[in-house]
């Protein structure tokens, strides 16, 4: 892939997650400074690589689980290369304020409160592993998501939570983060959703999990980051 494809890629990728919608050439014209023909031989490549699709003859482009998978990867080694930021965004310090506020002492509330302002920052469902049980919070974010009016994609999602407990338990995810995208979910393959959790030690578990799950379609970069930094947080308080 070229420099410019992989922007594209981002930017379609970025642009469908505010707006819900495919993404048109033109959009992305004014964006490059570039015309529109370049945009959609740009594009045609991306479709043949199969990390865009067209959903409609006449509409623009949204990404694929591969294009997702490409994006994701992207992301986790620019976070490998880079220096850790010494300043916490807005967002984040809400996180660690929420979580200080307990401490070790009280591991169970702590652990809630970190899931519950993912769920407020991120817009999506949030989980955690307390001991035995899973936390969840936050299930209207999901099923409020546009791709989630659709009932096939309602019950896959819907079967995903049933058995994600279980799964966990099974499967152990080993990664600081782990992002599972639409089919690479072990349930609900077809749920259209994506599962985005870090591992971490608490005085339950050494594989205690927090994360959210929500739509394939999401800011990958600010809920990987907050993801990721709420682990973080729990392990270094807990």
């Amino acid at each position: 892939m070229t420099e410019r494809q992989i922007q594209i890629l981002a930017a379609i990728i970025e642009q469908h997650a505010e707006i819900a919608a495919p993404v048109g050439s033109v959009m992305l014209a004014k964006l490059f400074g570039v015309s529109s023909a370049t945009i959609r031989s740009e594009m045609a490549k991306l479709e043949e690589m199969g990390l865009i699709a067209q959903p409609h003859t006449s509409a623009g482009r949204v990404p694929t689980d591969a294009g997702y998978r490409f994006y994701v990867n992207s992301l986790n080694e620019q976070h490998a290369n880079e220096p850790q930021p010494l300043l916490l965004d807005r967002s984040a310090r809400a996180i660690e304020a929420r979580v200080n506020n307990y401490g070790g002492d009280h591991a169970d509330r702590a652990i809630r409160s970190a899931v519950d302002s993912l769920v407020e920052l991120t817009h999506n469902l949030g989980i955690a592993t307390i001991g035995d049980e899973l936390y969840m919070s936050g299930i209207g974010n999901l099923f409020s998501q546009p791709e989630f009016a659709q009932g096939n994609h309602t019950q896959a999602v819907a079967r995903l939570l049933d058995n994600l407990e279980p799964w966990l338990r099974e499967a152990a995810p080993n990664e600081p983060l782990n992002v599972y995208i639409g089919a690479e979910n072990p349930i609900g393959k077809t749920s259209g959703a994506s599962l985005i959790i870090s591992r971490f030690r608490s005085p339950y578990s050494d594989r205690s999990y927090i994360g959210v799950l929500g739509s394939t379609r999401q800011s990958y970069a600010k809920v990987m980051r907050l993801v990721r930094h709420a682990g973080a947080m729990l392990e270094e308080v807990l």
